[in-house]
């Protein structure tokens, strides 16, 4: 993929990271409980590598706090520590996993990142922004139980809009025809 369509995808994933969580955020708690920021980054992660993956989960938060207001200023270094992970790792993962199969790979690097995501905030909040006061408890809870139905969400539409795009000729096939 060329830099120009990688800086477009991170731009109109970027966007999609606004926007998504503006319809989410109708409902009290929803952006929470369904993590509309995610999905955009992590797919910009696989389609476009880990640095566009990168500079989107950085951008996402941070554009949409100011333009917004959410996340919310106590929010928003964790999100986007943990977005950046996102990105970074789906991106990174995305690049070297080769099972043969797209949606295994695809999915692999997915929930490795999802994982490296959460595992990162949870130790950059027990050590940077909550030292102290952020327990095992409060990271399973926000990281796992709160946001199932976000984790569900991303695991059922991250992979098949990757997949759509390579199909739609929009991204390179990620085991092109012989």
């Amino acid at each position: 993929m060329s830099q120009v369509k990688r800086i477009v995808v991170a731009a109109v994933c970027a966007a999609l990271g606004i926007v998504l969580p503006m319809a989410f955020h109708a409902i009290p708690n929803a952006g929470a409980v369904w993590l509309p920021m995610h999905i955009p980054v992590m797919i910009c992660g696989l389609v476009a590598g880990p640095v566009s993956g990168a500079v989107t989960g950085l951008l996402a938060p941070v554009l949409s706090s100011l333009l917004t207001g959410m996340p919310a200023t106590g929010m928003l270094p964790q999100m986007a520590v943990e977005l950046v992970v996102y990105g970074l790792v789906s991106g990174a993962l995305s690049e070297h996993v080769r099972t043969g199969a797209t949606s295994r790979d695809l999915y692999v690097s997915l929930v490795g990142a999802m994982l490296a995501g959460r595992a990162v905030r949870g130790v950059a909040s027990a050590l940077i922004f909550s030292p102290g006061a952020y327990t095992l408890e409060a990271w399973v809870t926000t990281s796992f139980v709160t946001s199932i139905t976000g984790i569900v969400l991303q695991l059922a539409v991250v992979v098949p809009i990757v997949v759509s795009l390579e199909r739609a000729g929009l991204v390179p096939p990620r085991y092109p025809q012989q």
